[in-house]
């Protein structure tokens, strides 16, 4: 019997049109656009108005629809839904039942999985257990957060490092050596000082207090958080290369989470990887969480090609971090051979304008 093992097939995202650039959030916070770009990295970052949508489910909504329209795929024949988010619009229903309901899939299940900026890596490998085991053979993972809901715009040290958006891929069956190949992932349950939101669960009930206080926003120490995600994920994609006996030359992109440009810069510097093989979409996207690591192969989609190795490294909350070893499994080219997509190919628009210029067609 042959192997069967789990691929991308296809990638979907979604951004919101409101776009919150440096110059305007000086104006909201103490900061500047020389101190944002030296620090982060940041200079643009999507936010999702209330008139455009709500949630994190309106933005999965979108990213899963355009999936769905790219691959051509039948809605009847997706059997899970598997949402990485730390935003859910509820605590209870799922995202992922809303996403479901919103797209009217018959025959999914689904469910949320929440590993703060790791989440997506999780989701990943979970799915790609589902695919394995011969029970399902179509299954869609999405990514994605609305990190403006939990950002305090009186903090200058954390709002400029956060945006809005959602990225989704196709896993499918195949007997190809294409796919998921390896994993590794792990969580420590420190760093709870460090990375936090302070209330607003079950530990610590929102009340008046907990709002005067302000303690539904992200809070994060960022030198404590930097230090430790340059070495959980350096050692991650390190171990990843060891242990699939690669060199840098077999390498054809690292797509690291886009929480600090020079936090990308180290992880590649580690492994003595050139930068230009390196994901970042950080100045335009900012950190989106969940959605960091596909709103990158959604952006870079054009320039995959069959049989890449592609290694994914996260580091979250929680302590969580991770790496993804995939051999990529289609020619990205083809989707970029539709029109518009020369504008994009010569850099001229962002992959997201590229596709509200197709949409509307």
């Amino acid at each position: 019997m042959e192997r069967i093992n789990a691929v991308i097939t296809g990638v979907g995202g979604y951004v919101p049109d409101y776009i919150l650039d440096n110059e305007e959030m000086s104006h909201i916070v103490e900061t500047s656009d020389e101190w944002i770009m030296e620090r982060i990295g940041v200079k643009t970052r999507h936010i999702l108005k209330p008139e455009q949508g709500s949630g994190t489910s309106y933005l999965m909504t979108r990213a899963v629809r355009q999936l769905l329209k790219k691959t051509q795929a039948d809605p009847d024949s997706i059997e899970a839904v598997i949402c990485a988010t730390t935003t859910p619009d509820y605590h209870f229903p799922s995202t992922a039942s809303l996403v479901i309901g919103n797209i009217g899939l018959k025959n999914a299940f689904g469910f949320d999985m929440e590993a703060a900026c790791s989440g997506f890596l999780y989701a990943l490998e979970a799915g790609a257990s589902y695919i394995r085991s011969g029970r399902y053979k179509r299954i869609i993972i999405c990514g994605g957060d609305h990190m403006s809901s939990m950002t305090n715009y009186e903090d200058r040290n954390t709002c400029p490092i956060f945006g809005d958006g959602a990225a989704c891929v196709m896993l499918e069956g195949t007997t190809e050596e294409v796919g998921l190949l390896d994993g590794y992932y792990r969580v420590d349950g420190q760093g709870f000082e460090n990375l936090h939101m302070a209330a607003g669960g079950s530990a610590r009930m929102p009340s008046h207090e907990t709002v005067d206080a302000r303690e539904h926003f992200v809070y994060q120490e960022g030198r404590a958080v930097f230090k430790h995600a340059v070495t959980k994920m350096s050692d991650a994609v390190e171990t990843i290369v060891k242990r699939n006996n690669l060199t840098k030359d077999d390498i054809a992109w690292v797509v690291p989470h886009q929480a600090n440009v020079r936090i990308e810069s180290a992880v590649a510097k580690r492994i003595g990887l050139n930068e230009d093989h390196v994901m970042i979409n950080i100045d335009h996207m900012a950190n989106t969480s969940g959605g960091t690591l596909p709103l990158c192969l959604w952006e870079y989609e054009p320039k995959l090609k069959k049989g890449d190795n592609l290694i994914l490294t996260a580091f979250g909350a929680g302590f969580t971090w991770g790496a993804s070893y995939l051999k990529w499994g289609y020619d990205g080219a083809k989707e970029a051979a539709k029109s518009p997509a020369e504008f994009y190919k010569e850099g001229d628009i962002s992959r997201a304008e590229w596709y509200r210029l197709r949409e509307s067609e």
